[in-house]
């Protein structure tokens, strides 16, 4: 079964292309988090200029950080166009092929959600926007696993442990973490579910502990990575919650008063939102290296037992 090619550049261009589609991410949250996302009430013209026409350094305040949001999502299309060809002419797989299409299709959809949210004037389809995002960039994330090196030579790696709890757990998990995501959508965008985010943080702190835990005890170090960094990630979001939750309506035992558009309020808001989604990416990342490895030992296994069954047939005869 081919898988892929030695050529390097497939890996390098789906990498750069899933590191820039951070930049219309963070820039998009920071839309969210400003309240700015109809700073212009055109589209895909800002206030009827081209979106290379439009003096974004001399512009300011809502109008900088929303024109700079399109010009980011102009930059990763113009990426994952070169992504899909590259993909397209140096990848052997026909599946990986098709995915570089479906990345480039889904930054397409992206950017059309984003203008009918200006057009139509409406948060619920800024929702869906901000949601989809994190489906897009785990895409892409998954396409840079696809191309590595590790991928294709897996096939050579100890088998470690056979952990039945973290495939379960790793299908669960991602689930649980963009439910969370949605969950937090409707905080920002709709102003309601506080109580049904905080309380199902808990539940995803569960999911993550778990199934990091199983990762460590799969003794596969291409599996513990990913869980070191749920681990990491998961700290660093319950953090940033905290500081969210506190610079948004403050917190009077310690003489916190929240202010509107404080930079710490700014700041802990939109990297809570960016992290929530590198926490979904690596767990769809952890899923599927954890199948990637279970059908190969599934492999091993069926190969072992057709060999051990071959011997019995000729030991018979």
């Amino acid at each position: 079964m081919s898988i892929g090619t030695d050529n390097p550049w497939p890996f390098r261009i789906s990498v750069a292309t899933a590191c820039v589609a951070l930049l219309p991410i963070i820039a998009g949250a920071l839309v969210t988090t400003l309240d700015a996302g109809m700073a212009f009430p055109d589209w895909p013209t800002s206030n009827g200029q081209g979106m290379f026409a439009f003096p974004w350094l001399q512009s300011a305040g809502d109008e900088f950080i929303e024109h700079g949001h399109r010009l980011a999502g102009t930059l990763v299309g113009m990426f994952s166009i070169v992504m899909a060809a590259v993909l397209w002419k140096k990848d052997k797989r026909t599946w990986v092929k098709v995915l570089g299409v479906v990345c480039l299709l889904g930054v397409i959809g992206q950017g059309l959600l984003g203008g009918i949210r200006v057009l139509a004037a409406n948060r619920a389809i800024a929702q869906m926007h901000g949601s989809f995002a994190a489906v897009v960039f785990t895409l892409m994330a998954a396409v840079a696993l696809f191309t590595c090196k590790s991928w294709k030579s897996a096939e050579s790696m100890d088998e470690g442990e056979r952990v039945p709890n973290l495939k379960i757990m790793s299908v669960l998990l991602p689930i649980a973490l963009m439910a969370q995501y949605i969950l937090g959508s409707f905080v920002r965008h709709q102003g309601n579910a506080l109580h049904a985010h905080l309380g199902f943080a808990f539940i995803v702190l569960v999911f993550v502990m778990g199934t990091s835990l199983n990762a460590f005890h799969s003794n596969v170090p291409w599996l513990q990575k990913p869980g070191y960094c749920l681990m990491l990630l998961i700290l660093l979001q319950i953090t940033l919650g905290a500081g969210a939750w506190v610079t948004k309506f403050g917190f009077p035992p310690a003489a916190i008063v929240a202010v509107q558009h404080s930079s710490s309020q700014i700041f802990f808001r939109t990297a809570h939102t960016v992290v929530g989604m590198l926490l979904f990416m690596t767990s769809v990342v952890l899923t599927l290296r954890v199948f990637r490895l279970d059908s190969i030992q599934t492999a091993r296994l069926s190969s072992g037992n057709q060999s051990s069954g071959m011997s019995l047939s000729g030991g018979v005869g």
